[in-house]
């Protein structure tokens, strides 16, 4: 089927990136390092990134939003929503830039996590993108973001201060100044 270039946008809606990763920890664990925003304010982003803050409830409809400070430059958000929370199998969000380059779009990232024992198989699908410069751009992100988790939770699996010195170690110089959470009423819920 000759292609044309009105076509071009709909066949771009398919560009779709598909990650696995085997990470050395129990499927529970690996589920909190995405869902709880104090664990994920310690790893997430590529290289040399930081994540000065974040507001994240893991619950379906809340929104998150997470700050982004690279090496050099100026900060920069990404919110989104969340679509499906299934501990400890399943999350999916949305994911949008604030302020998105003109060929960004929002895109849906559905997180499965596959028990296998010691270990967690990490599947993610994410799109759908605009270009495939776009979807390199967040391969890079996730395949850094996915070493510093596999860094941190290898130095110390089943130990919260050996996974503290584990991230002093990875990012040294690493500062979050606010991570919030919604505030829990008397009988354990949120609003």
């Amino acid at each position: 089927m000759p292609s044309s270039a009105g076509s071009s946008p709909a066949r771009s809606a398919g560009l779709t990136l598909e990650i696995e990763r085997v990470l050395g920890a129990r499927r529970s664990v690996v589920f909190r390092a995405f869902s709880d925003p104090h664990e994920l304010a310690k790893w997430w982003g590529p290289r040399g990134f930081s994540t000065p803050s974040l507001e994240l409830h893991a619950r379906v409809g809340a929104g998150y939003r997470i700050e982004m400070q690279p090496p050099q430059g100026a900060r920069f958000h990404l919110s989104g929503e969340f679509r499906a929370v299934d501990p400890p199998a399943r999350l999916a969000y949305t994911f949008a830039w604030e302020d998105p380059d003109p060929d960004d779009l929002a895109t849906l990232v559905d997180l499965s996590f596959r028990d296998l024992g010691e270990t967690t198989e990490v599947a993610l699908r994410q799109g759908p993108f605009k270009t495939q410069a776009r979807r390199r751009l967040h391969h890079d992100g996730w395949a850094d973001s996915f070493d510093k988790l596999e860094r941190l939770l290898c130095a110390a699996p089943s130990s919260h201060q050996g996974r503290a010195k584990a991230m002093e170690a990875l990012e040294p110089d690493r500062r979050i100044d606010s991570v919030s959470k919604p505030a829990e009423g008397p009988d354990g819920t949120t609003s």
